[in-house]
């Protein structure tokens, strides 16, 4: 049993064996030089300690060598991304053929959809959460679009129940059954950024594939969070970025994921570019497009090394400690954060997120009654950093990487004394 207690919150820290990892991590600072209670991994995460060196290598070998880089390099250039694709398929639980680094989290949704999104007269309808990241709607309304086909008509929102926050898989499943014959494609994000709801992807996986539906997953908040399990799920296809659980940087680079069934598949439609045509024969340049089998198949050009370079000093983080032992940190410490959060004496505040540890990542998302910025806006002036999201919620994410017991218990400390 939990205690609300400073003392408690230590203990639980020198009891933790992932506690050494915050050591490894910038940590911001307020003008005093006093840690900020950092919460929003689930935005960006923390820079680690040694992506500087990772990123340096790369400078040194292109003063060093020029463009022999790509072959002389210590990490020579040429096959870089293919570094990553072990660490990668580990955290996301596919095989490495499902699996490449490339561009970013949008444009390999569309990549994707060009492949997977194949709409007829009759069977062209896009199912998405109501409440699904602007950007995902985005996307597949302009596909709905581009193919000829009313983005009002053609977008199947499924929806929370009325009075309720939390999506119900079994709406889901009347959806798909009664409308089935008219979706082409499941495009659901695993983890909503919202709500922090983690969805059956395998469930989802299956009430789709039973109607003859494409099953996509948007895992921006999933990856490096929770464990999704994609190649067993048997989802047909995901995409992910890396800058949020993944600690990669601003505006890096992102993850694909194509099922193994689709691997070989050449006749799929794709757009094509050099990256994604035969390695033993891409320097003969005058050969006709060949495809390369699984997820490489769908690169087009040529990786930016720098922003894998950082990625590639997060992954070796992640494949040192191991999703298992992070998943289970983060269900300890999320936990102690909403025994926290349920001790506080008001009628302000409820958790919108699932209680069960096995429906959620580490992410709390905590609805504010009457709500405007101003308690948002006061925990920030606390050097406490959190996300708002409208009109009413304050996403706060633990993440097991870098925070600590101690960093919830100050945090929720400071937030009693501000409701």
């Amino acid at each position: 049993m939990y205690k609300p207690t400073l003392d408690y919150a230590q203990q639980l820290d020198k009891e933790d064996n992932l506690a050494h990892l915050r050591a490894q991590f910038h940590i911001p600072k307020d003008a005093k030089g006093n840690d900020w209670l950092y919460f929003t991994g689930n935005s960006l995460g923390l820079q680690p300690k040694q992506t500087q060196q990772y990123i340096q290598q790369e400078l040194d070998d292109w003063a060093k060598y020029g463009v022999e880089g790509h072959f002389e390099a210590r990490n020579p250039w040429m096959p870089y991304h293919e570094f990553l694709t072990n660490s990668m398929a580990k955290i996301v639980g596919a095989k490495p053929l499902e699996v490449v680094v490339m561009n970013t989290l949008t444009t390999n949704l569309h990549l994707l959809m060009v492949s997977f999104y194949q709409p007829t007269k009759t069977k062209y309808k896009i199912v998405i959460e109501s409440d699904a990241f602007p950007s995902d709607r985005y996307a597949v309304q302009s596909q709905l679009k581009f193919h000829g086909f009313d983005t009002e008509e053609g977008l199947i929102e499924w929806k929370p129940r009325e009075g309720e926050e939390l999506l119900r898989i079994e709406d889901l499943e009347k959806i798909v059954d009664e409308q089935g014959d008219e979706i082409a494609l499941l495009l659901i994000g695993g983890v909503n950024y919202y709500t922090g709801q983690y969805l059956d992807i395998k469930r989802i996986a299956e009430i789709g594939h039973a109607k003859n539906c494409i099953v996509g997953i948007d895992l921006a908040h999933g990856a490096g969070n929770i464990s999704p399990e994609l190649h067993d799920s048997g989802v047909d296809f995901a995409a992910w970025c890396t800058y949020k659980y993944l600690n990669s940087g601003p505006g890096s680079l992102a993850g694909l994921f194509v099922h193994e069934k689709h691997a070989r598949n050449k006749e799929l439609p794709r757009f094509a570019g050099w990256w994604n045509h035969n390695k033993e024969t891409r320097f003969n340049m005058r050969q006709p497009f060949d495809v390369m089998p699984g997820a490489e198949g769908w690169q087009l050009s040529n990786p930016p090394i720098l922003s894998m370079a950082a990625i590639r000093a997060s992954l070796d983080m992640f494949e040192e400690v191991g999703m298992e032992a992070l998943r289970a940190k983060s269900e300890k410490l999320t936990g102690y954060f909403e025994y926290l959060i349920n001790q506080i004496d008001t009628d302000r505040i409820k958790i919108i997120t699932p209680s069960n540890p096995k429906e959620r990542g580490c992410q709390l998302s905590i609805q504010v009654k009457n709500a405007d910025k101003s308690l948002h806006k006061k925990l920030t002036e606390n050097n406490i950093i959190t996300d708002w999201r409208e009109p009413d919620v304050i996403r706060c994410a633990p993440v097991p990487m870098y925070n600590s017991f101690e960093d919830v218990y100050r945090m929720v400390e400071i937030l009693k004394t501000l409701l």
